[in-house]
């Protein structure tokens, strides 16, 4: 009786040692409501229409927030990678080699990069694609119409902090 139990708790252990913890599918429009797009843009915001769907890649999260007097925009995005599918620190290099120039961006996730609006970036001025990967997740944070770039970053990294902090 106890070596069957030994038996079963070591393998128990090992099942649960072997699979890697699961993260959780996250809703970003729940993580970042439409009060809070308007907050960070500094204008209203249209309504709407986020996509939260699982496919053979993992699960995406996506919305997009637009703003309503000017060319301001907000676009939030996650992958959490499924089992198999293209793991998200190789999405991240083969999106930091795809010929633009991006910048390194210290201290959040376990690796993260922006891309300006700058000619070699093929991005229009005035916006920013920030590119954060934690664990089996990549987010996408773009913030446009806002000409301070490090005001913009300060923004779209706070916005980062709160989906990270839901994984």
């Amino acid at each position: 009786m106890r070596a069957t139990l030994c038996l079963a708790g070591l393998i128990v252990s090992l099942v649960t040692i072997s699979l890697p913890a699961a993260e959780k599918s996250i809703d970003v429009s729940a993580i970042v409501p439409k009060t809070e797009a308007e907050t960070i843009l500094g204008e209203s915001v249209r309504n709407p229409t986020p996509l939260n769907i699982n496919s053979k890649d993992g699960y995406y999260s996506k919305c997009n927030y637009y703003g309503t007097k000017s060319g301001r925009s907000l676009l939030l995005r996650i992958r959490q990678a499924g089992e198999g599918s293209l793991d998200p620190l190789t999405e991240f290099d083969q999106i930091a080699s795809s010929g633009g120039k991006m910048k390194v961006i210290e201290g959040v996730g376990d690796k993260a990069g922006m891309f300006t609006g700058a000619p070699e970036n093929g991005l229009p001025p005035n916006v920013i694609m920030l590119y954060v990967v934690k664990g089996r997740s990549i987010i996408t944070i773009g913030i446009g119409g806002i000409a301070d770039e490090a005001a913009a970053l300060e923004k779209a990294k706070q916005v980062v902090q709160k989906i990270l902090a839901q994984l």
